[in-house]
Formats: structure tokens, sequence, C-alpha cells
């Protein structure tokens, strides 16, 4: 296999302050990583990943995040427990806003201004999802976190990802991975000769049928030309490399 070419940040990388160079990102973190791997909040684990975004928002550059909901519910695993899919759906909704409260607390602490966004209404916590609201807060400097996912039942946290993304403007949709670092020509867990890939086209990645992130959320980068990266959790600083756009995991272009 022939080494593929230098990744580069997409375009809006550069970060000396200016609004043409600007950098705007969107960060979809998982959910299980939230609850270092068991049911609930790990409050260590949220308090390091509000570090790094804090030290990349430091630094210039605009942060939005989604983040799922696995530590607490995932409404396809409810279901198959005899659960109605919708309903159990809107409870992993919620559990995405807890994930987004913590979130908020622990970069407030680093000393950075925060405004979540909810699909759902629920003034009490957060504001209404509000895009042009949500390109304001970015221009102010604040990390705007998304929660209750699309607000529907049947919808993943990767495709309200991709959409967000697109709404507000932003640069790269960056996607965080638990347990795998990239986008691989075969499931890396199962096959220990599987190869990763440093970059990527969409068209090359659905013609080898490689499963990159939920359907949905790939067609509509794909369809609107948005780049992606896909990376790891796992590493220190894994977090804070990927906002910056440095090399890591694999940078799915559209060609």
């Amino acid at each position: 296999m022939t080494s593929a070419p230098e990744q580069t940040a997409p375009t809006g990388s550069s970060t000396d302050g200016s609004p043409a160079s600007r950098r705007r990102v969107l960060l979809k973190l998982s959910g299980e990583v939230f609850g270092g791997g068991k049911v609930g909040l790990a409050p260590d684990v949220v308090r390091g990943i509000a570090r790094q975004i804090a030290a990349s928002v430091r630094s210039g550059i605009e942060v939005a995040v989604v983040i799922g909901g696995g530590n607490f519910f995932r409404g396809a695993e409810l279901q198959q427990q005899g659960m109605d899919r919708t309903r159990a759906d809107y409870m992993g909704m919620l559990g995405t806003v807890m994930n987004c409260l913590a979130l908020q607390d622990f970069l407030e602490k680093e000393g950075i201004e925060t405004r979540v966004q909810t699909a759902i209404t629920m003034g009490q916590v957060a504001e209404p999802y509000i895009p042009r609201r949500a390109i304001r807060h970015l221009e102010k400097g604040r990390v705007v976190i998304f929660g209750a996912g699309a607000g529907m039942p049947f919808f993943s946290t990767d495709t309200v990802s991709a959409q967000r993304a697109l709404e507000i403007k932003c640069d790269a949709v960056l996607m965080s991975k638990n347990g795998v670092d990239g986008v691989y020509d075969s499931d890396p867990r199962t096959n220990p000769e599987a190869t990763k890939y440093d970059e990527i086209t969409y068209a090359e990645a659905m013609q080898r049928g490689l499963r990159v992130v939920d359907t949905a959320a790939f067609s509509l980068c794909m369809d609107n030309k948005l780049p992606m990266v896909v990376f790891g959790m796992e590493g220190e600083g894994n977090v804070d490399k990927a906002l910056r756009g440095e090399r890591i995991g694999t940078l799915v272009t559209p060609g």
C-alpha cells in the first residue's frame, strides 16, 4: 500500500485571530468516554477533556461540541430489551444533556464561557438550538455544546454532528471514537493485520465499503464537501491535536 499524502488542516485552520483565518470546528465526543467505560459520569475524564478544549479555545479556535449519551442510555439497546424505540431514544437525548452540563461545568472552571443549546426545550438549564445565535457565541469565543440530539427519535449523534457542523458553517467535523484511532481497511479489533488510512476520500471509502461513521452523517458530509477527521480519544492530548488541525487519525476529504 502506498503511503498517504501528508494530512493538512482544512481551510481556515490558521489561528492568528483574524475572522478570515479563524478555524471553526465541531467536535463529536463519545458518551462512553465520559463514563470512563462505565454507566454514569467520570469527573476526572470530563475534566481532562475540558482542559484540552480550553487550551484550543485560548489559541483562537472556535469550538462547538456534540456529545453522545451512551454512558447513560442507548435507545437501540433499550429497544432490544422491550422498550418502545421512540421513548427509548428520548431517554437517550436526555442523557446527552447531562453530559453537556458536565462538560459546561468543567469548561467554566477553566475560565471558558460556554452555552448549552438543546433540540428539546428545557429553559432552566439550556438555550434552545438557534443556529445564528450559536454562530454569534462562537464568534465571541464561547464554546457551544449541542444537546438532546436532533430532538427526534431515530437520529444518531453522528448525524446530528454533521448537520450542526454544516448549519453553523464549520471548517471540519471531528469524530472522536472510543477504542479505534482512525479508518481502517477492516475492523482492527478483529483483524490484527488491518491497515489504517492516513487520508481517504469519501468516494474511496464508499467504494471500499468502509464504515466510517453513521451512514447518514457520512452522506451529509460527502454531499456538502465537509472534511471529516476520525480519531481515537485514547492518547495524551488527542482532542487538542484534533482541534488544532494537527496530523491525527484519518482525514476524510471530498476528493
